[in-house]
């Protein structure tokens, strides 16, 4: 697997730094994002080496509502688009897409795999 540029990850991490500011700031027409945005933490952002594709991964600080939190993000994207578009100078806005972010369970199903081993 190819590691991204220099030029991605320094977008990336603007992205990311855009999404987490405008969910804690939680000016949304949602409803579920108006209750749940603050609880939502971005982990990561992968940008396609083209630059015009973000996938920004997501969890939940309290661990639950990301079922509904998900679909509410996506169906907003464009809101997401307009500001990364306002507040970074880049050519073209990414069209962003948001997932999941597994790590962490991930990381403790192999924790408890390796207990269960001891």
């Amino acid at each position: 697997m190819k590691q991204p540029s220099q030029r991605q990850q320094r977008v990336a991490e603007q992205i990311k730094w855009v999404i987490s500011t405008v969910l804690h700031r939680g000016h949304f027409h949602d409803p579920i994002l108006v209750d749940h945005a603050a609880n939502v933490t971005v982990n990561d952002v992968d940008v396609s080496p083209d630059l015009k594709n973000a996938k920004i991964y997501v969890m939940s600080l309290n661990r639950e509502g990301l079922d509904d939190i998900l679909p509410a993000l996506n169906g907003n994207a464009h809101y997401f688009q307009k500001e990364i578009n306002h507040q970074l100078n880049i050519k073209f806005t990414p069209r962003v897409k948001f997932f999941e972010d597994e790590s962490f369970a991930e990381a403790q199903r192999i924790e408890e795999l390796l207990n269960a081993i001891k």
